[in-house]
C-alpha cells in the first residue's frame, strides 16, 4: 500500500513539474496530495528556476481558494450525506466533519480563517460553511486570510531546502506550532468578545 502511494505521489509531482505553476494550481485544487507537499514542492521548482517565488505562492493561493470552494459547494448542496458516501476521496472522516461543524456552529464564520492553521479541518471546516450557507464573499475573504501565510511558508521553505525539499514535515514543525500557537491565543480573544458582547446584549435588553 505505501509502495502504491509512493507512485501516485510521484506521478502527481511529475505531473505538477509538467505543467508548473499551472501544475501547482490543479495539484492543490484536486489535492490528490496534502497541500503542504504540494507547496513545498512548487518551492524546490522556485529553487531550480522553473517557476518564480511570486508565481508559485500566487497560483498556489488560488489552488487552494478553488479547492475550498468546491468543498464549501458540495456541503451547500450535498451536505453531510455526500461527505459520508465520497468522504474517503476527499482525505475526511465524519468525525472530522463532526468537529468542523460543532466549531463553526459554536463559533461563527471567523472560523473558517482559524481552522486554516489546524491539520485535516483546514478543509473540513468549509463543507458546514456551504451547510450554513455563508455568503460567499465572507468565505473567500476569510479563507484567502488564512491560506496567503500557509502558501507562502511552505513554498519559501520548500525553496530553502532546495534538493532536501523532501524533509518538509521534519523542518515545518517549528514554523507551524508558533501557528498553532498563535491560532489557540486569537480563538480564546475571539471567544471572550463573543461572551462580552453577549453580555453587552443581554444588559441592553434588561435595561429595555
Amino acid at each position: 500500500m505505501s509502495e502504491m502511494l509512493h507512485d501516485l505521489i510521484q506521478s502527481a509531482l511529475h505531473f505538477i513539474e509538467q505543467l508548473g505553476v499551472w501544475g501547482i494550481l490543479l495539484g492543490l485544487m484536486l489535492e490528490v496530495i496534502p497541500s503542504e507537499i504540494v507547496l513545498a514542492f512548487g518551492g524546490y521548482l522556485v529553487y531550480r528556476g522553473e517557476v518564480s517565488l511570486i508565481g508559485a505562492i500566487v497560483f498556489g493561493t488560488i489552488g487552494c481558494l478553488f479547492q475550498q470552494v468546491i468543498l464549501y459547494w458540495i456541503g451547500r448542496y450535498g451536505g453531510r450525506p455526500v461527505v459520508e458516501k465520497f468522504g474517503k476521496y476527499l482525505h475526511l472522516k465524519p468525525k472530522h466533519l463532526d468537529i468542523a461543524e460543532g466549531w463553526f456552529n459554536k463559533y461563527g464564520p471567523g472560523m473558517v480563517f482559524l481552522a486554516r492553521f489546524v491539520p485535516v479541518l483546514r478543509q473540513a471546516i468549509s463543507i458546514p460553511a456551504g451547510m450554513a450557507r455563508m455568503p460567499m464573499w465572507q468565505f473567500l475573504f476569510y479563507t484567502t486570510l488564512g491560506t496567503i501565510p500557509w502558501a507562502i511558508l511552505f513554498v519559501v521553505l520548500g525553496r530553502s531546502l532546495g534538493d532536501n525539499w523532501e524533509q518538509i514535515e521534519e523542518v515545518a514543525g517549528p514554523f507551524t506550532k508558533p501557528l498553532l500557537i498563535g491560532v489557540v491565543v486569537i480563538v480564546v480573544l475571539y471567544l471572550l468578545w463573543k461572551l462580552m458582547k453577549r453580555r453587552s446584549t443581554r444588559k441592553k435588553d434588561l435595561r429595555v
